[in-house]
């Protein structure tokens, strides 16, 4: 039967798998676990049958991944013939280890284990998690390429629980053959990256394929639509996204040649020998075609040429100019450039002839997050019971490569675990306690810790533990900013049906210690979306157009890690009314200026909320305040009775409190009192306790009794005397009168133009 091959979902790669159209597999009278021979033109490879994915049900499709393609010599699209053979259990198999590799004790087990369900051949390289640090290089949960030396029976078998496995006395690198072997390849031969190695990138890998795989595999295609093939693809998005890897994985697949180009190598402070490197590099690409060049950090060989610093960079870029488009044919050789900083790059280069196509490789969403963790956890010996998509959930703003350190940190602390156990003086490693290691949840908790999003790095904050619980009271305010932040993420089909749009903003406005700060984390906890806070004074920068840069950065980054919620504390500070004020040199109204067209300009905010708290509304430049931009205000007010007793419940949750601490009576004497005075008051009688305890025990004691302290109701009292509220009457007046101002504004067209301050 002829089926289209397709590439293995990531977390089944690496096992020889042939994930089958459950149709084909049921007109060859095939189920999970039968082998199968698939042939390709030049190359044949055997796999087992593994159930194919729904929504491959009647396609013709057969899924393998990088290393049975090879095997086969065939590409993703190419018709493969497959049909069912018999595959005989192996008796006895003799496994080469690679001379570096230092493991003792019962290996021939741990390989059996391993190996366990696999079709292998004589002569066939094959790649065996062994666990950590036994590579002399410190690659822990790597897969170490060991040889099969010799089976019984010959020919193609299958590793039992029954097979022996015995250790070859000759090294991996001393066994000659078995590159041409049926199904085996040599080491030189096998795959660094393959498709199956990239996760979260399945759009962008598509376009990649489409710009650089068919041109070289399918010239033809071209030819008759009388067009030429693409010549460059521009790869650009923040670090640690995958650049790099998509070009050594194209490179792999099609079987091209690959060239790297580093920016900083190829400079030369002599005259003219840069550009010379340059010509090299493609003169020995263009006699090795098909091939791909590789330029990473584009932006240090290619810098826009009036903003260069020296002559070489302008030379240089010229001399590339002239390469990548210029009167000599380079034939079949594709160039990929890779950058963080695409818009330095010198915009001669952005043209079609040159790089005809950009392709922003960006932040994965959690999907992606899950598949990345899917390729980096496959060859760990992980326990039953570790939800990845648990971690996809929690891990926003994480970039591929902060997943990858996320599962080396989380094997290192499994090998932190195990260390006393291992004898590091000796050159060897027990199997047996390689085969004990397991990595466990706990290992995976505290590798989180100590790993930070590098795709939020300058903006970020942890996200505080903060949860609705821990705000006492304001429950009116607390629903509204549910409806204004929650909802829109957390039901989307809702406002897609009704054809509503989220709002972009809310301004919590109200008196000095009501809990403005607190609402906005304890919202951003709640949403589970990224949480950047910005103080308003730090945007201000002394130099012209920086403030301004900085606010389009904030939320620039915003843009890549949505879901995300901006925190602007203190937003009075740099969005007050323009044409009021002239003594900062215009920073404060660029600012303003800038603010409002990332709200509401031409770019949209998708699925971006902006957070805003203030104390001095009457300051804000009134544009922000208009729908559309800070469009909810929400004032958060002086709480009341029933609001100061849920706030004392929340102070005192855990103190020890005394059998006569009525906190009703409290909350009624705390007239005036908002939500940091409270926690003043609480505070303040605790230390009135304590003091009151030290003071009536000796030193030697304190151990001993301090389980009998409690807080009275008198420690209360006093320290309501002590402890004064910080709203007066007159400030309360004033927020509700603008409270009330805003809801005329709401609901009636105001007589007065905005413009009125300059009629």
């Amino acid at each position: 039967m002829n089926l289209t091959v397709k590439p293995l979902k990531q977390k089944d790669a690496g096992r020889r798998l042939a994930a089958l159209d459950r149709v084909a597999a049921e007109e060859l009278d095939l189920s999970g676990g039968d082998f199968i021979r698939v042939e390709g033109t030049d190359g044949a490879a055997i796999a087992r049958v593994w159930p194919g994915y729904p929504e491959d049900d009647g396609s013709g499709v057969i899924r393998i991944d990088g290393k049975l393609r090879q095997e086969a010599s065939v590409g993703i699209d190419d018709k493969v013939t497959v049909e069912s053979v018999e595959v005989n259990p192996a008796d006895r198999v003799t496994i080469a280890l690679p001379q570096r590799l230092g493991v003792r004790g019962d290996v021939g087990r741990f390989i059996r284990d391993k190996l366990a369900g696999q079709p292998i051949t004589e002569g066939q390289t094959v790649r065996i998690p062994f666990g950590f640090g036994v590579m002399g290089g410190g690659g822990q949960g790597q897969a170490v390429p060991v040889k099969i030396a010799e089976t019984s029976p010959s020919g193609t078998v299958v590793v039992t629980d029954s097979t022996e496995v015995t250790i070859s006395e000759k090294p991996a690198e001393e066994i000659v053959g078995g590159a041409d072997a049926p199904g085996g390849t040599g080491d030189d031969d096998t795959p660094d990256v393959t498709y199956e190695d990239i996760g979260g990138l399945d759009g962008e890998l598509e376009q990649v394929r489409e710009m650089i795989e068919l041109p070289m595999r399918h010239p033809e295609l071209f030819t008759r639509l009388g067009i030429d093939p693409p010549q460059g693809v521009l790869l650009h998005g923040p670090p640690g996204t995958g650049k790099t890897l998509i070009a050594k994985a194209v490179a792999n697949e099609i079987d091209a040649s690959f060239h790297t180009i580093s920016g900083p190598e190829i400079m030369s402070k002599y005259y003219g020998e840069s550009e010379e490197q340059l010509r090299e590099v493609f003169e020995e690409a263009t006699e090795e075609a098909p091939a791909i060049i590789f330029m990473d950090e584009l932006d240090s060989i290619a810098p826009k040429r009036e903003e260069a610093g020296g002559d070489v960079e302008r030379r240089v870029v010229a001399q590339l100019l002239s390469l990548m488009d210029g009167l000599e044919d380079r034939g079949e050789v594709v160039v990929i450039g890779a950058t963080n900083r695409v818009d330095a790059i010198d915009p001669a280069l952005r043209r079609g002839g040159r790089f005809d196509r950009e392709i922003e490789v960006g932040v994965p969403d959690r999907d992606g997050r899950k598949e990345i963790l899917q390729v980096h956890t496959r060859t760990m010996p992980l326990v039953d019971g570790i939800d990845l998509d648990e971690y996809a959930e929690n891990t926003h703003g994480f970039v591929g490569a902060d997943l990858e350190s996320l599962a080396k940190e989380s094997a290192m602390h499994a090998l932190r675990r195990i260390r006393p156990q291992l004898d590091l003086e000796s050159d060897e490693i027990d199997a047996d306690v390689l085969n004990s290691i397991q990595i466990t949840e706990n290992d995976f908790k505290q590798a989180m810790k100590g790993i930070e999003p590098s795709a939020l790095r300058e903006v970020f904050v942890e996200v505080p533990d903060v949860t609705w619980d821990q705000v006492g009271g304001l429950s009116d305010t607390k629903e509204r900013l549910r409806e204004t932040i929650q909802w829109p993420l957390e039901y989307p089909e809702v406002f897609e049906e009704l054809d509503m749009q989220a709002a972009k903003g809310v301004l919590l406005y109200g008196p000095p210690g009501t809990g403005k700060t607190l609402l906005a984390k304890a919202v951003a906890n709640e949403a589970e979306s990224n949480f950047i806070s910005i103080k308003g004074p730090e945007l201000l920068n002394k130099f012209v157009g920086e403030s301004e840069k900085g606010v389009r950065e904030v939320f620039s980054k915003a843009r890549e890690n949505a879901p995300t919620i901006v925190f602007f504390d203190e937003i009075d500070s740099i969005a007050t009314e323009r044409g009021g004020n002239t003594s900062d040199s215009g920073v404060g109204e660029r600012v303003v200026s800038q603010l409002l067209t990332e709200l509401d300009g031409l770019e949209s905010l998708e699925d971006v909320v902006v957070i805003a708290t203030t104390n001095r509304p009457d300051l804000i430049d009134s544009a922000l305040l208009r729908p559309g931009r800070l469009d909810r205000h929400v004032h958060v007010p002086v709480p009341d009775e029933d609001a100061r007793r849920k706030i004392l419940e929340v102070h005192t949750r855990n103190k020890p409190l005394a059998d006569d601490v009525d906190l009703d009576a409290i909350a009624r004497q705390a007239e005036g009192y908002v939500g940091a005075d409270i926690e003043a008051v609480a505070r303040e009688a605790s230390m009135n306790a304590s003091r009151e305890f030290i003071a009536s025990v000796s030193p030697e004691e304190v151990g001993e009794s301090v389980g009998n302290v409690r807080v009275t109701m008198k420690h209360f009292e006093d320290a309501l005397r002590e402890v004064n509220p910080s709203v007066t009457p007159e400030t309360r007046e004033r927020y509700e009168e603008i409270e009330r101002r805003f809801q005329r504004s709401e609901t009636e067209q105001p007589a007065e133009s905005e413009f009125g301050a300059f009629q």
